[in-house]
C-alpha cells in the first residue's frame, strides 16, 4: 500500500481483548484483507490499513489512510464494531486526536425534487444539495437518511470516541445505502436508482414511491468505493448492483473496455447503458424465478474470466450467499489479485 499521510492513534481497553482480537478478524474478514500474527492484527482495505495489537487489557490502533475523510470512515466503522463486539462488557475508546463531537462533515440534506419509475421495477428519485459537488469524488455509494414521518429530522452527529451518535425512539432515522446514480453540478441535482422489491419491510423502496417534491432526507457520504482504475474490466450484478454498473459505465475513460453481465427478472427491465468505453453486454433474463436464487451472476463471471488476463478487474454485486462464493472462487480457485477486484453483498435472501 502507498504511503498515507492521514493517521491516527487510539486505544481501547477491554475486557477480553483476545476475544475481541478474533471477533475484529472474523467480521472484516468478509470486507477487507486481514493479516494475523499473535496478538498483532493488520486489516488491509481499499481506503486505508488498521494497525491492532494487543498489550495485555489494551488493544493498541493504528489508522493510515489515503484522506482526511477515509480517516473518518475507518475510525467510525472500528469504533462501532469494537463496541457491538463487546457488548455488555465494559470497553474505554480514546484517540490521541480525539475527533471533534459535531455534525458529521460527510452529512447533507437533500430535497426531493421529482421521481419517476425508469423500468416497471426500478424508480428514480431526483435530489437537491447545496453541495452536490461533495459527492462527486471518493466512492459511488451513500447511506440515505430517512427521517420518521412528520418529524423535523434530528441528524447525527459525531462521538469523542470516534462513534456515530444516532437518534432514538420516536426521532429515529431510517438508514439505508445506495448508489449515487448521476450527478448534475450545474444543477446542483442528483438521481438515486431504487428497486423495487416485493415483501415486507422495504423502507427505501417505499420513501422512494412516496417521495414527492419538497421531502427532506440525508445523505451521508459518499464512499464504498469509486471507478476502478483499470482498462479492462468484468463488472457483473443483479438490478441491486445496476445503478452502480451504470454509474461505473458512464464515467470511465475512452478505450476502457467493459464486459458487462446484468440479471434482471425479463426484458422490460433492460436499461441503457451509455459509455465512452467499449462496452459488451450480456443481459440475463430470471423469467419469473425469485432473484439470486439461479447463481447467474457467478456463473457468468466464471465463464469471462476463463479467456480474461490477469490484470482485467473484477467488480462484482449481488445477493450474499453468491457474492461470497465469488469472493472465494476469485481467491482461492483464480487467486486473482485482491487490488484487482471488488464483490459487494449489495443483499441477502
Amino acid at each position: 500500500m502507498m504511503a498515507a499521510p492521514f493517521t491516527a492513534s487510539g486505544v481501547a481497553i477491554a475486557v477480553d481483548p483476545s476475544r475481541m482480537l478474533d471477533e475484529i478478524c472474523s467480521h472484516f474478514a468478509e470486507h477487507s484483507t486481514v493479516k494475523r500474527d499473535g496478538r498483532q492484527v493488520t486489516l488491509e482495505m481499499t481506503i486505508g490499513k488498521a494497525d491492532i495489537r494487543q498489550d495485555g487489557p489494551k488493544l493498541e490502533i493504528e489508522l493510515s489512510c489515503k484522506s482526511a475523510r477515509a480517516l473518518q470512515n475507518v475510525r467510525s466503522v472500528l469504533a462501532e464494531h469494537l463496541f457491538q463486539f463487546a457488548g455488555e462488557e465494559a470497553l474505554e475508546l480514546t484517540w490521541s486526536d480525539a475527533p471533534k463531537a459535531d455534525r458529521l462533515p460527510d452529512l447533507r440534506e437533500i430535497r426531493v425534487v421529482g421521481s419517476r419509475n425508469i423500468s416497471p421495477h426500478m424508480r428514480r428519485v431526483t435530489v437537491a444539495c447545496h453541495d452536490a459537488r461533495h459527492f462527486a469524488h471518493g466512492g459511488l455509494h451513500f447511506r440515505l437518511l430517512i427521517p420518521p414521518k412528520g418529524r423535523t429530522p434530528i441528524w447525527p452527529k459525531l462521538r469523542s470516541d470516534g462513534r456515530i451518535e444516532w437518534a432514538k425512539d420516536e426521532d429515529a432515522l431510517t438508514v439505508r445505502i445506495y448508489t449515487f446514480r448521476s450527478i448534475d453540478l450545474d444543477r446542483g441535482e442528483i438521481d438515486i436508482d431504487f428497486v423495487l422489491h416485493e415483501g415486507e419491510n422495504m423502507p427505501g423502496a417505499e420513501w422512494a414511491l412516496n417521495a414527492k417534491p419538497g421531502d427532506i432526507a440525508g445523505a451521508l457520504g459518499p464512499g464504498g468505493g469509486g471507478v476502478p482504475d483499470a482498462t479492462s474490466m468484468i463488472l457483473a450484478g443483479d438490478e441491486t448492483a445496476l445503478p452502480a454498473i451504470s454509474r461505473m459505465a458512464a464515467e470511465v475513460s475512452a478505450g476502457t473496455r467493459l464486459r458487462i453481465f446484468l440479471e434482471v427478472d425479463g426484458p422490460t427491465e433492460e436499461l441503457p447503458l451509455p459509455s465512452a468505453g467499449t462496452v459488451d453486454l450480456t443481459w440475463m433474463h430470471r423469467n419469473g424465478a425469485p432473484a439470486g436464487t439461479m447463481g447467474l451472476v457467478e456463473t457468468a463471471i466464471k465463464n469471462a474470466l476463463a479467456d480474461a488476463d490477469a490484470d482485467t478487474f473484477v467488480w462484482a454485486g449481488c445477493e450474499r450467499s453468491e457474492a461470497k462464493r465469488i469472493r472465494h472462487f476469485l481467491k482461492t480457485e483464480r487467486t486473482h489479485d485482491r487490488h484487482k477486484m471488488s464483490i459487494g453483498a449489495y443483499w441477502e435472501r
